[in-house]
């Protein structure tokens, strides 16, 4: 078990102004995209998050030369990777998004040796759908123990590519194979979700020809070679999100800087509903909610519908609301796992056969000893500590850390009471302090 924790004493109202950071989900498509050129990549707005360090050291580890300019812009140069490369160590083994190197591997060298992804446990997330792709552009594809995926071909050509389920990860791994295929792809049911179209413009920035990123059917004309680029990553719509319900759960007012407000229209649109002021400009967008909320109905569906990554947050945001309320989960079956930690803290929830949680607000949260089953339940049992009478610990923060750059730091700027420790005495010492 991780030995550190956060300490949280709940009950201020967040207030003030937060610099959201790059979007994970883009940056690890793009990171490894990058080594699909000779030439030198410059990208810039990378989060600092577990998850990204440990896309970084995995394509140094196979010959990659990676600069770090500061905190949060990389200089990569992938033309010393050998074509026979095998991607397999512990961090690529934790994360997701190595699945990534595989399609940027395959596409340039025609060859790919990579570990099966790990990250978080939310259901079944298979890789059916990547290998169907990778096979439809004429490479063998097979899985070798222990735990690799091994994908080859003589040559890629382009072809018509139907996804059975739309899946934001096959979509862009195929993406990245195809722009080196010769000849046209075409994916259909493709998804729409702003990484992938930030990942497809990272390629065009290279030299690639991608065309109707963003909608439900992408043309790709394959080129001989991609070129150097220099590239920012968009924000992340994800820690935007859960800043936005840490307002609202709070009865806060924040302002959240260096977001594009239309990828948040979903999680804006459901706010308002519930009695949330939502104020937007070009780059910023601002939370206040002033009393407590209404209930809603919420179905998680593929972007631009409600996120999947937001359903604890606003799980927990209905759960001090007013009035009954129902979240449908369409897609991962183990969502609802951070439930048993909220019912801690007093929530009224039930959820029936995995799919539906129905929701009977309650006046407060209580203070309690939880552990994040994962990167967004961890996250949104934060904010429920926030809002909690008393104080709460939050284990397991390594998952968190995962995907949220700076998170206790950012939320005591707003006026949270939040530190991490590792020790009974300085959890004692956080609460002498704090009282």
């Amino acid at each position: 078990m991780d030995q550190y924790q956060y300490i949280v004493k709940g009950g201020n109202s967040l207030s003030g102004e937060v610099e959201i950071a790059g979007a994970k989900n883009a940056a690890l498509g793009i990171l490894a995209a990058s080594v699909m050129t000779g030439e030198t990549v410059t990208v810039k707005n990378v989060p600092d998050v577990s998850d990204i360090r440990a896309i970084l050291k995995t394509i140094r580890t196979i010959g990659a030369r990676v600069e770090r300019v500061d905190r949060h812009c990389y200089r990569i140069n992938g033309s010393m990777i050998n074509r026979k490369s095998t991607v397999d160590n512990d961090d690529v083994r934790e994360i997701r998004g190595s699945y990534y190197l595989i399609g940027a591997l395959l596409g340039r060298h025609r060859y790919a040796a990579v570990a099966q992804p790990g990250g978080c446990e939310i259901g079944k997330r298979p890789i059916d759908q990547h290998i169907k792709g990778f096979r439809a552009l004429g490479a063998d594809v097979s899985l070798v123990p222990p735990g690799m995926v091994v994908a080859e071909a003589e040559v890629l050509r382009g072809t018509h590519i139907y996804m059975d389920v739309v899946s934001v990860g096959a979509t862009i791994n195929i993406m990245l194979a195809a722009v080196l295929a010769a000849g046209q792809t075409i994916i259909e049911n493709a998804a729409k979700e702003p990484h992938v179209v930030d990942v497809a413009n990272f390629l065009n920035s290279m030299g690639a020809n991608i065309k109707g990123a963003g909608t439900d059917s992408i043309r790709i004309l394959g080129v001989d070679q991609l070129h150097g680029t220099e590239y920012s990553i968009i924000p992340d719509q994800i820690e935007a999100g859960t800043f936005m319900f840490a307002a609202a759960v709070t009865r806060g007012d924040v302002t959240l800087r260096n977001v594009i407000p239309r990828h948040l229209d979903s999680i804006s649109a459901k706010l308002r509903e519930i009695g949330c002021q939502i104020h937007e400009s070009d780059d910023e967008l601002r939370v206040v909610a002033a009393r407590r909320l209404g209930s809603a109905n919420v179905k998680t569906l593929p972007y631009p519908g409600f996120p999947t990554d937001m359903q604890p947050q606003i799980a927990v945001l209905l759960g001090l609301s007013s009035g009954i309320s129902f979240i449908h989960e369409s897609i991962f079956e183990h969502r609802f796992e951070y439930v048993k930690e909220l019912t801690k803290m007093g929530a009224h929830i039930t959820v029936v056969e995995d799919k539906t949680a129905i929701i009977e607000g309650v006046e407060k949260y209580t203070g309690a000893i939880l552990i994040s089953p994962d990167l967004r339940a961890g996250a949104a049992l934060v904010i429920a500590a926030l809002a909690a009478e008393g104080f709460s610990e939050v284990g397991e923060i390594h998952f968190i850390e995962r995907g949220y750059e700076d998170f206790p730091e950012k939320l005591r700027r707003l006026g949270a009471e939040i530190d991490i420790v590792e020790t009974e005495a300085e959890k004692r010492a956080f609460m002498r302090r704090v009282i």
